[in-house]
């Protein structure tokens, strides 16, 4: 037996795609939807199917894009998307039909698991999470549980019994900063270098909000006033390339198609886009333009690109 093996058999790209999820073709999403179906009733529950979601007979409203990219991502290919959907299905039933962890899960043992979470605004409801911080334009951050099957978002009513938002923010960041580093990769290309984490937690691409602690810890060097250049195209994963010297150019624009492309099939999505990290705050640098992507900088990252790419002459001397 040869240890090359050809990877499961999907549907060419030029093959009509799905309309809700492009990464399936049409029949693979009709299989897809189906598999959902056969998951639910294995599971005691009838369903009614949607192109994003299906109901049931309570009204209850399950996603199905997590399930949908994890499915797509799984280089087992289509025969292991029953066994998939099982599995996440299962977990999420029994969470939702358990007793839920706030009312039997000490204080203390809460706080010990509560995580800052980054999410969009159109993944939470504006008037049940008020106390949603923005994190960068088009990204907020919210507070978390993470249990042993699942990870639950906490709103402004679960908040109430366990005490002031702003100390359990404290306690979430505190959290983040214990997580241990599961995967670090440096992506070098041509000119191009970039630092990348990847982890099974939930809250990988949250460790934005502690990043100057987090590059130290990674790469042994503190920021500089300068900062860093961010992406988070998912859950799983955070990029960054720390700002020193005119290796920023090609840094940008190579992160720039890094996010857009593990934006798109990703589990969990959070943003195509690159940011600027300075002292916390997020500046978003680049956004699409039609079918492509453009790199737009203020004043303040202007002035900071003049300062270490020397021009023309500079270079000459």
């Amino acid at each position: 037996m040869g240890i090359f093996r050809r990877g499961p058999k999907r549907d060419q790209r030029d093959t009509p795609r799905d309309p809700e999820y492009a990464f399936f073709s049409v029949d693979e999403g009709a299989r897809f939807r189906a598999t959902v179906r056969e998951s639910f009733a294995e599971l005691g529950l009838e369903v009614t199917v949607f192109a994003d979601m299906v109901t049931d007979d309570s009204g209850r409203r399950f996603g199905l894009g997590n399930l949908a990219a994890l499915c797509h991502n799984d280089r087992r290919g289509p025969r292991v998307w029953p066994q998939l959907a099982r599995e996440h299905i299962g977990a999420v039933l029994r969470t939702l039909d358990g007793p839920s962890p706030l009312e039997t899960m000490p204080a203390e043992e809460i706080r010990e698991r509560l995580y800052p979470r980054l999410v969009t605004p159109d993944a939470v409801d504006p008037d049940t999470f008020r106390y949603a911080r923005i994190a960068a334009p088009g990204l907020l951050e919210v507070l978390a549980l993470d249990l042993p099957e699942s990870v639950m978002t906490l709103a402004d009513q679960a908040l109430v019994p366990l005490g002031d938002t702003r100390e359990l923010r404290g306690r979430a960041l505190l959290n983040l900063r214990d997580l241990p580093v599961e995967r670090h990769e440096v992506v070098r290309h041509a000119d191009v270098r970039f630092d990348v984490l990847v982890g099974d937690s939930f809250f990988t691409a949250a460790r934005v909000l502690v990043l100057d602690e987090l590059v130290e810890r990674v790469t042994g060097k503190p920021l500089t006033s300068d900062g860093a250049l961010v992406a988070m195209p998912f859950r799983h994963q955070l990029a960054f390339h720390a700002i020193r010297d005119s290796a920023v150019i090609p840094a940008l624009n190579g992160m720039a198609g890094f996010a857009a492309a593990g934006h798109e099939d990703a589990v969990g999505p959070i943003s195509p886009y690159v940011y600027w990290w300075r002292d916390g705050v997020l500046t978003q640098l680049s956004r699409k333009d039609g079918d492509g992507l453009l790199i737009t900088v203020g004043e303040e990252f202007q002035d900071v690109l003049e300062r270490l790419v020397p021009d023309q002459a500079g270079e000459e001397r």
